[in-house]
């Protein structure tokens, strides 16, 4: 059996509540009560495509930012491509490409080419590599007319297009993506999705974990679904099947009668 992709046992993450005023001088103190992960587990195997499918709050974005190295669980373990995530972080930081839903993380008074080239030599990509790779990418998210530009004088939109380019930067094994689309027009996020399917995922070669509220993004690229809430795995299986088993015409109704309450998604209509 090859290796999996992403392996998650007993995954658990809990913070401290959160305070104002003198109280929140005790906050580094206090006991964490507020749970997000609450004995997670699951694997992925390579060139498989998982979504994360859960209300906000669920800990979707949590359990990325501990695969992506972000953050520290309380308990269990992590793995990506058989490296730990706690014990080994720079071996997992090379094997993936993150994309965060917020706080993307570039240099406001570097241009966007700038960033790309100094996240590129991150990950040891050489400047004829980084010359290929952004040529392509810039034609893919419509950024060659913006890469001169100072990131700070750009939309969010063009931010999200940039930081999507940056995670694609180096064909990690592993994407990890919260929330791929969200900023995104219309037209860009059917773009993407259609890239993501046919040029990235199509290979077979790289696996992509991401959460998404647009039920056609997760029906078109997922594999599997993972059901979350409150920090739990519900469910992780294919779509179809997650219809199926719950007796569901659609996505969102599996979701529902899986949880008991309404998943806040986006029911976007797309052409793909």
């Amino acid at each position: 059996m090859p290796e999996a992709a992403i392996a998650v046992a007993s995954l658990e993450k809990s913070f401290p509540p959160a305070r104002s005023g003198w109280r929140a001088f005790l906050q580094p103190f206090e006991k964490p009560t507020v749970v997000a992960l609450a004995g997670l587990s699951f694997e992925m195997r390579p060139g498989e495509a998982l979504a994360l499918l859960g209300a906000n709050g669920a800990g979707k974005s949590t359990l990325l930012k501990i695969l992506a190295t972000l953050l520290l669980p309380t308990h269990g373990r992590a793995q990506i491509a058989g490296h730990d995530a706690v014990l080994d972080p720079r071996a997992v930081r090379s094997q993936i490409g993150y994309h965060a839903g917020s706080d993307l993380g570039f240099y406001a008074r570097l241009t966007g080419r700038e960033n790309l080239r100094f996240f590129g030599r991150l990950n040891h990509l050489s400047d004829a590599a980084f010359g290929r790779r952004i040529a392509l990418l810039a034609e893919q998210f419509h950024l060659e007319e913006v890469l001169g530009r100072q990131v700070r004088t750009l939309s969010s939109g063009t931010v999200q297009r940039l930081s999507l380019a940056r995670a694609l930067l180096h064909e990690p094994r592993v994407l990890l993506l919260d929330e791929p689309t969200r900023s995104l027009d219309a037209i860009a996020a059917s773009e993407f999705r259609r890239y993501l399917k046919s040029e990235v995922l199509g290979r077979g070669d790289t696996s992509l974990l991401f959460a998404s509220h647009t039920l056609p993004e997760v029906e078109l690229l997922a594999d599997r679904v993972a059901v979350m809430d409150a920090g739990r795995l519900v469910a992780c299986d294919t779509p179809a099947a997650l219809k199926r088993s719950t007796g569901a015409a659609t996505l969102e109704d599996a979701f529902m009668r899986l949880t008991g309450r309404s998943p806040q998604l986006t029911a976007e209509e797309t052409t793909e």
